[in-house]
């Protein structure tokens, strides 16, 4: 279906990519913490009524929607059933982040991290992420949010770590190529993340601000080699980071929100013409900053295509719909977006 097919709402909604409690009228949360305990493994009637409303394009699963192979391939073949016919999403690094293999009730590989798959080499890593990308395929999932692409230059790092293949750029760049390969491959989305790096940071995102302290010219000598790679190697998805860049940017911009970031940086400098997803934007470095609704706007204003996990979905789509009819934000910007997409949700392998 062509972009010029849908309504402004059906467009709309096919930027976002939501948890499925976002569409479980019965759910209020202020933090992500508070929603394991829910359980949420199937499609309530609810969810149904909210997806007329509200049809997303793209549904994350996590660990606590997950419990086992035949629960599993139930809630995705309903989710997908829901208006808006949304991709599947899921986080499977290999390691510590990763929805099925942590899961004991799944008989998949599993692997210690990027950083014990990096000790093995390219051509193991590419076989690791292929075999990632046959069980995620195997029950149906469109997109797996990796491979992080960080350099994990910062010891005291709280949030990357292992997950990253090497604190050495060029060590990490072929690495980070081999995964992408490997993944797509199976016929699974691959999606570099977190740009423009997150490996030289302090703080943990989910929580608040985070920066880096360095200009492009020093990002582009080491952040920069691992996207480079990835992109070459044929990486259809960028996730940004909510990392404030200041000598870049000359703000606290989160990049997610950085026109200079998204575009000038991303798309001008690295050439990058696949899709631009955010990082979730229920986490703290926005919502103690931004609503959701002016998150979302300013997220889509600054060139990113998917918006992931809004806290508040209802007010986030409101608001972009909003931005629409009052001319604050151009329909043919959400065209732009749907085009891009267009390879990954009409794709047949």
């Amino acid at each position: 279906m062509r972009p010029e097919d849908l309504s402004l709402r059906e467009k709309v909604g096919q930027l976002f990519v939501v948890r499925p409690e976002s569409l479980e009228p019965a759910i209020r949360y202020d933090s992500d913490a508070e929603l394991p305990p829910y359980r949420l493994q199937a499609v309530s009637d609810g969810m149904r009524r909210r997806a007329e409303d509200y049809p997303v394009g793209g549904i994350l699963l996590y660990g606590h929607n997950i419990d086992g192979p035949a629960q599993l391939e139930r809630f995705i073949a309903d989710l997908r059933a829901l208006p808006g016919a949304p991709l599947l999403c899921i986080d499977e690094e290999g390691g510590r982040v990763s929805r099925i293999a942590n899961n004991p009730a799944f008989d998949v590989p599993r692997y210690e991290s990027a950083a014990a798959m990096a000790a093995a080499g390219p051509e193991a890593t590419c076989d690791a992420a292929r075999a990632i990308g046959g069980y995620l395929k195997r029950y149906s999932f469109d997109i797996d949010f990796a491979p992080v692409a960080d350099v994990n230059t910062n010891p005291d790092n709280v949030i990357i770590g292992a997950r990253a293949f090497s604190d050495d750029p060029r060590r990490a760049a072929p690495l980070v190529a081999a995964y992408v390969r490997g993944l797509q491959d199976a016929g699974v989305t691959a999606c570099l993340k977190h740009f423009p790096g997150h490996g030289d940071t302090l703080a943990d995102t989910h929580l608040g601000y985070a920066f880096t302290r360095k200009t492009w010219a020093e990002i582009d000598a080491c952040e920069m080699i691992p996207f480079r790679e990835g992109i070459r190697a044929g990486a259809r998805l960028v996730m940004a980071a909510h990392i404030a860049a200041p000598a870049v940017t000359g703000s606290d911009l989160p990049a997610t929100l950085s026109p200079a970031i998204l575009t000038e940086k991303l798309r001008g400098e690295l050439g990058f013409d696949g899709i631009i997803i955010t990082d979730a934007l229920e986490m703290g470095a926005i919502t103690r900053q931004y609503g959701s609704g002016e998150a979302a706007v300013r997220a889509l204003q600054a060139g990113a295509d998917l918006l992931l996990c809004p806290l508040d979905l209802c007010a986030a789509f409101d608001a972009v719909v909003d931005a629409v009819r009052s001319g604050v934000l151009p329909e043919a910007r959400l065209d732009e977006s749907l085009e891009r997409l267009s390879p990954i949700r009409y794709r047949k392998d």
